[in-house]
């Protein structure tokens, strides 16, 4: 069974850009959310696909399976999203033995900035990068199942910016 075991954190400056090491340019769209799971599509770099299933929780530690799929497969899924396509951009960037994903999002959610790790427990000690700012796990919010409903851009329209 595949858990997933990750932490979350805004980023507080562009010190990551530097350490880079790859990217992919990724487009999502949920398919079912709510209730105890959440099924996504995936397409990278338009040439790989994969459809996920992960628990609903958004805490630390989560199941989450995730299948290959035909890049024209995953396109047709896209058209019966619910919500918003989330677009950003994944840059691997490894630091202190751990393989940091910030992703740059686009679109309607243009201007945040993330910053995932996975682990390999829930009890690793993790050397913070100087760039990370406040962590955000567990906070549904910044989940991109999430911000298809509710784009980040909309956040500083209502007062309620990301601190």
């Amino acid at each position: 069974m595949a858990i997933e075991i990750e932490r979350k954190f805004l980023v507080k400056d562009d010190g990551w850009r530097g350490l880079a090491t790859g990217q992919a340019r990724i487009q999502q769209a949920y398919l079912a959310l709510g209730g105890k799971a959440t099924i996504r599509v995936r397409i990278k770099n338009e040439s790989a696909a994969t459809l996920t299933i992960k628990s609903r929780s958004a805490k630390l530690r989560r199941l989450e399976l995730e299948y290959p799929i035909p890049v024209a497969d995953a396109q047709a899924l896209i058209g019966l999203r619910r919500g918003a396509v989330v677009e950003k951009v994944r840059h691997i960037v490894p630091y202190a033995g751990a393989t940091w994903e910030v992703d740059v999002f686009a679109g309607e959610n243009a201007g945040l900035i993330i910053a995932e790790v996975e682990l390999p427990h829930e009890d690793y000690r993790l050397e913070l990068p100087p760039f990370i700012g406040s962590e955000v796990t567990g906070r549904a919010e910044y989940y991109n199942s999430a911000l298809v409903g509710r784009p980040y851009a909309s956040w500083a329209a209502h007062g309620a910016a990301a601190t």
